[in-house]
């Protein structure tokens, strides 16, 4: 392509969104017409959303060919004709989505009258009469026939120009190549689309001349029409790049475009990876638990046409097993367990009958929605460990780790492609609204200049004093205060049933407060109009706000609209808080400020909402009665609802038994389908959109780089406020007698003098000379003995036979010396002055390189000279005093240091390329400046390092107690004659054990046996009442009280540097160690609920905790938390001020008018008393019977809210949007609201989760897992480092290729058999077999089943061929050879254990053995991922993560275990309810437990906090909390909500490592 010929790309989707600036290239004639064409059919080709069209460049055309013909006919080269071409697109769009039978016809009686959808469900099919509506038929239809005219009259129009185009480039010469793509995909998907158009008509007037019933699956055919609205969003949601000179788009050499394949070659094989884990736990799901089908159901029922009578209430599975201790038995005196045989359109599609349910039910399962009623199915039915161990790993491996992969694989390709579009179009800086501007200005005709503006600068009319006034902070600050008592005041709006003229008389007080308001506001914003100007006040966006915000609060003032959809307005204000903190702005701005990909992202996420909601509209509204897709309105919220994840299975379920039994299995995979795309690729943009709006440019990494260590090495030096307190005092150091001195000594009496000089440093040169060599020869004694852990603090200046001969000769007591322990004192000191003197080297020119130990003081004094005493004394006290006072000083500039760290005053280096080294010197500066000053206090305090203020320093006690404290295992082992490290088998034993010390050791064993003696204890089974649970109690408070009297007396209380209670740590294990004493001292027999011995009980249950504090790995994954607590922070503040805002426009909107009467029949609350029948719903998803069949009860009529929430006051409403901001029944809410209040509220809802889910807790998430990787340093790594870390992660997963030769010519057989055998057509074979041999499984294998036997015959006859097999491999390559390799050992295990099967198999034909028999084959599935290299490849990722990750799950599992015990005592009696029943209680640990990982999955976690509040009248209360069954509303919040909130949003995002996995991934596309 030459230079001409450049244009300007179409690229839909906003996925770089670094502020790419169109480049007009320069072309001439036709070519630069055509690029300004927004209709650019024969030019290139527009991609749609998120893909890249095929013919993104058009190298085609040569511009000075001027007889070549117009691109397009002349009647579209104008935007006019374009722009009604998009208009007629949306108008055809808006038609199709109103050609429903829902609009088209109405519903009769056959005597005329219309029907109410009550009347509808008590008519049948046959008594319902449908009449058109014709007019808004025949205006549909005259619409519909224009549109096809016009598309079709385009469509001609534009193929006859291609072919006249074609003839004139065959004339010009133009090669046969560039006359294939004369007819662009876009040109034949319009041509598509105007004969569906026909289509469309030709259905609608069938319709209307009764060919076919309004209800008739030929709609259809209408579906491709829909597809018209990817026109207008290909046209506006794109951007432009600037074109490659020498590379287009789509060659081979983009790098974008290599980006593109990549991730799509990623998500494949990760979509494999999914189906893989899919066909296992669904094979293992038929084999575990087969059909299904055993009901409690009436004695003499009729099992072959059960009615709802026949069932129990509720319906219940049962175990058919009466001697088994697992499975519900069914009461013996009504009820029996029979297996029953249902139609299929009775049942539903959730089981495990065959292959094909199973792996339906396991992907249903693994989105986490209805996956708990499958398992208590299971549990009522067969053994329990079956059931826990299958769900629980489904949810682990399935919904957590597979789901993070996807999400780690879109990440990193928007990552990619932010660096990659930031390389071609640069990068873009986003400035505040406050700053100064930079714009473009006519200097002159031909000529332009940058000018600064200023949009503070007046510009209107008011006078000086004015402006200042609203540029003052005082203004400022009185506006947020407004807005702050504004907000107070409309959230105070409230409704209660009880003194409603006092609530009326409030709010209408409240009303003239709002009148107030609003006229402050006003007057606001006319007051910086008169200041400012109007123009250069409607410049900013915060003012553009805030002037919208102010007109549309004042039309809200208007009686009949006060509480309307204009009170967002209103709440709108408190948006404006924001500024009131310069963090939580710039955080904001952080995240929202970069508005373009956060606002494509929303773009492209409705534009799939829309599409897909119309889609689905044509696909089945032809379904009579079915409501989520009557209309394109509940289409649409029908998909929103699929987007969420909740409730998606009640809407594919619905659709699945309203569609047919032959349809329903292609309803179910549309469904999947779309589920997977939106939540694993939409919600995870979300998710890497946030991401990389928190990522930083490259230039800015570095720099932080550089400060990081700047800031650790500044703030290291600092004492803890602790010991720091020491420093208030006056020194006392301990001072020693004098008493033989030399005549030429400098004192002339015998002095004082301090007792640590006289230790360390009162020696002559000759015998510092002698220390020296007696250090280095320590170091030359202990580093073989103490291996890795021993770092030479001194450099070794060679050795010498005079050292060997010095160690020798050395008297025997000088020899004690070389102890570790007295060496590391003198050690530490001697390195501390030797690195002081080697940084003061850096810092003073001149003084040479500061090598050697002599170099002691300011100005190269050496120690071995020539001073006195004296001198020598004073020397090290102003080195001391130099070193105090903080001799390395952050704002030092080191401009003159080599990269080597010496210093040269030559050459001078820039900030960002300062060296490493230098930094880490200073980091080190700041440690020994830290240790110095504990050296201080240690000789200036006496009181300093003493435990309780009693224990000496170098007392026997405190020594015997450090040793008992530290004393630790040491793993590394060493050969007596080599002296090499020796690796044992059992290493990683040896490691777990050298983990923590042994006293330690011991109490993490104490501590785990008093957890498993409480997970005993039930409200009726209480450690007060059994002395066998109060002999654990009395251990661990025994324990307890030797490890703390161990550790105090080692290391003090407080007031020492490694004091007990030095951290959070500390404190939380003397709460519990105080707690666990009060409570075995007291043990009371009553206790009261909310009493302070209920404190006591649950305060016991914090015990698990201490091995966070026992357990350095587990203790870091807290800090690691902990050091996110100001970005978590943030994000919280602002998701409770989203919830605030939604929460005060529903009370303002809501309050009361949630109201009603339990009898749906009643609609005031005059006639709301009395009694009526209400039915008890038996079955959940089994379609048995009609309404009118169901049981009734007489129940009283109650006038009251919706039972599990209401808007009556701002903290009831704050507390059903949080439940709706986790996601759960919010849709319940919805239509609630909807029913009661108007359709037009339940975009209140919509909104709501929109932006607080997709947005608020997306952002959560991102802000979790950014601080995780800052933290770890891979937030600021470049793009250069993270390559490299790629390498090194490649280089560490490299492993020998284990491939035996090939046998030498003389074998010619086993050469044969080798070439056979190691062929890849074998190797395909052998997999085919292994995956056929699993399709075996696709039924249960039972004695009872007839098909079984020979399902198991032809595992036998697979288990020979693969025993053929090993026995090739081992002719080919020798035993010994096949052994060699791991994958053919197991494959050799596997091999054996299904020859004896076999065996087993032919001799006797049993359950037992045909579930052997299935294990053999379940073991020979897990062989394809070997035969598979990608499929290897990330097993061994998702291994590697679970081992990496094993103490944040052992985190997890510890806080359950935690909240189960407390919940246990809190709601171990709450009386069941809606969700609180016999599987789902807190009766004991074990069930809390399940009941806990339920809600970590979100599984109705907020009607069971509902049941847990239950309060008199409706429970009785007791003086002791286990004879009440009532609940706590108090505790049932903070207990629900701290658990959910710690444990889904927290925890449960650290569990992966998102950044190791997405390198795995990657690492594979490359390979």
């Amino acid at each position: 392509m030459t230079d001409q010929q450049q244009g300007v790309t179409n690229i839909a989707g906003g996925a770089g969104g670094g502020g790419c600036a169109p480049v007009a290239a320069q072309m001439g004639g036709h070519l630069s017409a055509a690029a300004a064409n927004p209709n650019p059919h024969l030019l290139q080709a527009s991609p749609t959303v998120g893909a890249v069209g095929d013919n993104a460049f058009d190298d085609r055309l040569d511009p000075n060919a001027t007889a070549i013909s117009p691109l397009n006919p002349k009647w579209l080269d104008n935007k006019w004709s374009q722009g009604l071409i998009l208009v007629c697109c949306i108008l055809s769009f808006l038609s199709i989505c109103l050609n429903t039978p829902k609009l088209l016809f109405t519903k009769f009686n056959k005597e005329g009258k219309s029907l109410t959808p009550e009347m509808l469900e008590k008519m049948g099919p046959g008594e319902v009469v449908f009449e058109p509506n014709l007019y808004v038929f025949w205006s549909l239809f005259t619409a519909d026939l224009f549109l096809a005219l016009l598309f079709s009259f385009e469509t001609l129009s534009l193929f006859y120009h291609a072919i006249k185009r074609k003839s004139s480039l065959a004339e010009a010469g133009v090669s046969g190549a560039a006359s294939k793509t004369i007819y662009p995909f876009w040109l034949l998907f319009d041509a598509m689309i105007a004969v569906f158009h026909w289509v469309s008509l030709a259905i609608q007037m069938m319709f209307l001349l009764q060919v076919f019933p309004p209800y008739y699956p030929i709609v259809i055919l209408r579906l491709p029409r829909t597809l018209i609205i990817l026109r207008p969003l290909r046209h506006y949601l794109s951007f432009r790049v600037t074109a490659n000179k020498s590379v287009g788009f789509n060659s081979e050499d983009n790098k974008v475009s290599k980006v593109f394949r990549r991730s799509g070659k990623q998500v494949w094989n990760v979509t494999m990876f999914l189906l893989f884990f899919l066909s296992l736990y669904g094979l293992v799901g038929v084999q575990f638990f087969g059909v299904l089908n055993h009901h409690c159901v009436r004695k003499g029922a009729n099992v072959s046409d059960i009615q709802l009578d026949d069932l129990m209430i509720p319906d219940t599975h049962c175990t058919p097993d009466l001697t088994s201790e697992f499975g519900y038995k069914c009461p013996e005196d009504l009820f029996e367990c029979r297996e029953i045989f249902l139609r299929w359109d009775q049942r539903d599609y959730n089981g495990f009958d065959n292959f094909i349910y199973s792996i339906f039910t396991v992907y249903e399962s693994a989105s986490q929605e209805g996956w708990i009623l499958t398992m208590y199915k299971t549990l009522d039915t067969f053994e329990l460990w079956k059931s826990y161990v299958y769900f629980f790993t489904l949810i682990f491996f399935l919904a957590w780790l597979v789901k993070n992969v996807f999400i780690a694989v879109v990440i990193e390709t928007f990552a990619e492609l932010r660096v990659q579009f930031q390389q071609i179009c640069g990068t873009k800086n986003f400035g505040l609204g406050d700053a100064p501007t930079q714009r473009f200005a006519a200097a002159g005709p031909s000529s332009w200049e940058i000018v600064t503006v200023d949009e503070n600068k007046r510009k209107g009319v008011a006078p000086e004093v004015c402006v200042r006034i609203v540029q003052s902070d005082a203004f400022h600050l009185t506006a947020l205060m407004l807005v702050l008592a504004d907000a107070l005041f409309a959230a105070s709006t409230h409704y209660t049933l009880v003194n409603q003229q006092r609530v009326a008389y409030y709010n209408q007080v409240l009303y003239y407060i709002q009148i107030v308001f609003t006229v402050l506001f006003d007057l606001e914003a006319l007051f910086k109009i008169f200041c400012l100007g109007y123009w250069a006040y409607i410049e900013r966006g915060l003012h553009k706000f805030e002037f919208l915000v102010a007109v549309g609060s004042t039309i809200r003032l208007v009686p009949d609209l006060y509480k309307s959809q204009l009170t967002y307005f209103q709440v709108l204000r408190v948006v404006r808080l924001i500024k009131m903190s310069p963090v939580t702005e710039e955080f904001v701005f952080k995240i929202f400020g970069p508005t373009k990909k956060l606002g494509t992202l929303i773009m492209f996420t409705m534009s799939t909402l829309i599409l897909t909601s119309a889609v689905s509209l044509q696909l089945f509204c032809h379904i009579d009665d079915l409501k989520h897709f009557e209309n394109f309105i509940q289409a649409f919220m029908a998909m929103f609802q699929i987007l969420t994840q909740e409730g998606w299975v009640e809407v594919m379920d619905t659709t699945m038994w309203k569609s047919g039994e032959y349809f329903a299995p292609f309803v179910a995979v549309y469904f999947v389908f779309y589920h997977l795309f939106a939540t694993l690729i939409v919600l995870c943009l979300f998710v890497a959109v946030i991401l990389d709006n928190l990522e930083l440019d490259e230039d800015v990494k570095r720099i932080k780089q550089l400060k990081a260590r700047e800031h650790k090495a500044g703030t290291e030096d600092k004492l803890p406020w602790r010991l720091a307190l020491f420093e208030k005092f006056p020194d006392t150091p301990q001072m020693v007698h004098v008493n033989k001195l030399s005549r030429n000594s400098d004192f002339p009496s015998e002095p004082k003098v301090r007792d640590s000089f006289m230790r360390n440093f009162v020696t002559s040169g000759s015998e510092f000379e002698v220390l020296v060599k007696l250090i280095e020869g320590a170091n030359e004694l202990l580093k073989p003995k103490l291996g890795e852990a021993w770092e030479t603090p001194v450099e070794t200046v060679e050795r010498s036979d005079k050292l060997k001969k010095l160690l020798a000769t050395e008297d025997k007591r000088d020899l004690t010396r070389l102890q570790p322990s007295y060496f590391m004192r003198r050690i530490r000191s001697l390195a501390a002055l030797k690195d002081c003197n080697r940084y003061q080297s850096l810092n003073e020119p001149g003084s040479g390189s500061g090598s050697g130990l002599g170099l002691l003081y300011r100005g190269g004094t050496s120690m071995s000279g020539t001073n006195s005493l004296f001198a020598t004394q004073h020397a090290l006290r102003q080195d001391r005093r130099h070193r105090r006072s903080g001799s390395v000083k952050l704002g030092l500039k080191l401009d003159n240091t080599k990269e080597n760290g010496h210093v040269s005053a030559f050459t001078p280096v820039k900030t960002r390329d300062l060296d490493i080294k230098i930094l880490q010197e200073k980091t080190q500066q700041a440690e020994i400046k830290r240790s110095a000053k504990e050296e201080n206090l240690r000789e200036n305090h006496p009181l300093f390092d003493t435990p309780l203020f009693m224990v000496g320093r170098e007392c026997r006690l405190r020594r015997f107690c450090q040793l008992i404290v530290t004393a630790q295992y040491n793993p590394i082992g060493r050969d007596r004659r080599t002296g090499l490290i020796k690796r044992s088998t059992y290493q990683p034993v040896f490691d777990l054990v050298a983990l923590v010390p042994y006293l330690d050791w011991g109490m993490i064993l104490v501590t785990i046996v008093s957890a498993c003696s409480m997970m005993l204890e039930t409200p009726f089974d209480r450690v007060m009442d059994h002395e066998e649970l109060q002999i654990t109690e009395y251990i661990f408070v025994t324990a307890m009280s030797l490890e703390l009297t161990f550790k105090m007396l080692a290391n003090g209380l407080f007031f020492t540097p490694n004091a007990v209670i030095k951290d959070f740590g500390g404190v939380l294990d003397m709460f519990i160690y105080l707690n666990g004493l009060v409570f075995l001292t007291w043990l009371p027999e009553e206790v009261p609920s909310h009493s302070f011995a209920q404190f006591l009980m649950v305060g016991r249950c914090l015990r698990p905790l201490r091995i966070f504090s026992l357990v350095p790995d587990m203790r870091r994954v807290v800090y690691e938390l902990v050091r996110g607590f100001k970005e978590i922070l943030l994000v919280s503040v602002l998701l409770v001020a989203l919830i605030f805002i939604f929460a005060s426009y529903g009370v303002q909107t809501l309050a009361g008018r949630l109201y009603k009467c339990n009898d749906v029949t009643i609609d005031n609350r005059k006639e709301c008393t009395g009694n009526f029948h209400q039915t008890i719903s038996v079955v959940k998803y089994l379609h048995i019977g009609t309404p009118e069949d169901l049981p009734a009860i007489w129940v009283p009529r109650v006038w009251d809210n919706p039972r599990n929430f209401n808007f009556d006051n701002i903290f009831t409403a704050m507390l059903c949007l949080f439940e709706v901001l986790t996601l759960k029944s919010w849709y319940e809410i919805r239509d609630v609201i909807m029913k009661e209040t108007g359709e037009i509220n339940g975009l209140f809802v919509h909104v709501f989760v929109f932006i607080g889910c997709l947005i608020g807790v997306t952002l959560f998430v991102g802000v979790i897992i950014a601080n995780f990787q800052e933290n770890n340093g891979r937030a600021l790594l470049t793009v250069d480092q993270r390559r490299w870390e790629d390498l090194k992660r490649r280089l560490s997963l490299v492993q020998p290729l284990h491939l035996p030769p090939r046998p030498g010519d003389k074998y010619s057989f086993r050469q044969y058999v080798y070439d056979q055998i190691m062929s890849k057509r074998a190797k395909r074979f052998i997999a085919f077999l292994a995956v056929a041999q699993s399709s075996l499984l696709y039924s249960k294998w039972e004695e009872k089943n007839e098909h079984t036997i020979y399902l198991a015959t032809l595992s036998a006859l697979f288990n020979v061929l693969f025993a053929g097999e090993a026995l090739m491999k081992c002719v080919a390559v020798s035993f010994r050879g096949y052994w060699q390799s791991f994958r053919n050992r197991y494959d050799l295990l596997v091999t054996v254990l299904g020859l004896l099967w076999s065996g087993l198999f032919v001799f006797q034909q049993k359950d037992k053995v045909y579930e052997l028999g299935t294990l053999v084959v379940m073991l020979r599935f897990f062989t394809i991922c070997g035969k598979q290299a990608t499929l290897k490849m990330l097993l061994l990722t998702v291994l590697v993560s679970v081992y990496k990750s094993f103490f944040i799950i052992l985190s997890l599992f510890v806080l359950i275990l935690c909240y189960a015990l407390s919940g246990v005592i809190l709601f171990g009696t709450v009386k069941y309810g809606e969700n609180l029943h016999r599987r789902a209680n807190f009766h004991n640990a074990g069930q809390a437990m399940t009941v806990l990982f339920r809600i970590v999955t979100g599984e109705d976690w907020n009607k069971i906090m509902h049941d847990c509040m239950l309060s008199p009248p409706l429970c009785t209360e007791a003086p002791n909390y286990w004879e009440s069954d009532c609940g706590s509303f108090t505790a049932s919040i903070i207990f629900f909500c701290s658990f959910y909130v710690i444990l889904a949003y927290i925890v449960l995002n650290l569990l992966v490592d998102f950044s190791y996995v997405a390198r795995i991934i990657r690492n594979l596309s490359r390979k």
